[in-house]
């Protein structure tokens, strides 16, 4: 909450042992306009006084008993919770460089040496609620820049997490018009990297670009790609290179997005036994790639492609587990299974 840009209109504390200064002040406030006036002579009722609301300005005695001023500038300062800007005034007798030192490292902003001048109080007094009033415009305009910036953030982010799905969409678009297949991918993607303690922006990260994992299909010919049957030995050899198009198409991109993405797409059918498409086996493979090849094998083995039929699930799932420590991660299995949550009995 920010001042009231009527500097009466503030809201002060006065904490003054003495109830002659007090008065004094209260009468001397009130005489010149000041609507919201509160005072303690006892500070132990601070709590108290900030039940009214947070203070504006404080008027501040140092040398108290029970509690001095520098204690009070201590609790003022630990129920600060959003760091709000507020300006101390100390009225004090002690005029000595040393105090005043430790007066400003505890948070004061101006002095005032007693017995004090009716004058000089109102223009210091004056001078901070202006600092104030203009420290809140600032913070003001900070938290609405900051607002704008993340909604221009999240605007980006989603313009470009829309053209990787529908980038992704037209490399499936022949043998899955729908985009159906490279969503389902995505989401498991997402799911099995937080089941494996990734962190929500990692796991958010892994499922976009998950789909763009055959976005190299792109350039498989349609008598390869299309085939209703098994492929010979020319054929598997051209669709083996989708994984090197797709990390050429992706892998020079400034956004962490695409560049996740070209890893995905380059290792996708490498093998935790170091029998797939490059000379990499066990960790060696990107941890998203390993998640991505679990993700992509079950829902192409569940689901009918123009080669094959598809799998009942139960079946997929034994394939998958029993995959386990030669085409697939353990870890990454185990967390499949997690995910799918289908009790799955191996031979």
């Amino acid at each position: 909450m920010h001042p009231p840009e009527n500097h009466h209109d503030a809201r002060i504390f006065v904490i003054d042992d003495e109830p002659t200064n007090v008065l004094l002040l209260r009468r001397i406030l009130g005489h010149e306009g000041y609507q919201h006036v509160h005072t303690a002579t006892d500070p132990m009722a601070l709590p108290q006084l900030l039940e009214l609301g947070w203070p504006d300005l404080v008027l501040l005695d140092l040398n108290m008993p029970a509690m001095d001023g520098f204690e009070v500038m201590d609790l003022l300062d630990d129920l600060n919770e959003h760091a709000t800007f507020l300006p101390i005034l100390v009225l004090t007798a002690d005029a000595n460089t040393a105090t005043r030192d430790r007066a400003l490292a505890g948070g004061a902003m101006d002095f005032v040496t007693k017995p004090f001048d009716r004058t000089e109080v109102l223009l210091r007094m004056h001078n901070l609620l202006q600092t104030r009033w203009l420290h809140a415009r600032l913070e003001e305009s900070n938290r609405t820049l900051e607002s704008r910036v993340r909604e221009r953030t999240a605007a980006l982010w989603q313009a470009q997490a829309e053209t990787v799905d529908r980038l992704a969409m037209a490399a499936e678009f022949r043998d899955d018009s729908t985009g159906a297949h490279i969503r389902r991918v995505g989401e498991t993607s997402r799911a099995i990297a937080l089941e494996l303690g990734l962190d929500d922006d990692r796991a958010e990260l892994i499922g976009l670009a998950a789909p763009l994992h055959d976005l190299g299909k792109i350039k498989v010919p349609d008598r390869v790609l299309l085939k209703p049957g098994p492929l010979d030995e020319e054929e598997f050899a051209i669709i083996r290179t989708h994984t090197e198009v797709g990390h050429q198409l992706l892998r020079d991109s400034e956004s962490p997005l695409l560049q996740l993405a070209s890893v995905m797409a380059l290792y996708h059918h490498d093998r935790w036994d170091g029998q797939g498409y490059h000379d990499v086996r066990g960790e060696d493979i990107p941890l998203e790639a390993r998640i991505v090849s679990v993700a992509d094998v079950y829902d192409a083995l569940t689901h009918e492609r123009c080669y094959k039929e598809a799998w009942p699930e139960e079946v997929a799932l034994v394939e998958i587990a029993e995959a386990s420590g030669r085409q697939f991660d353990p870890s990454v299995v185990d967390a499949f299974l997690e995910v799918v949550d289908r009790p799955v009995t191996t031979a």
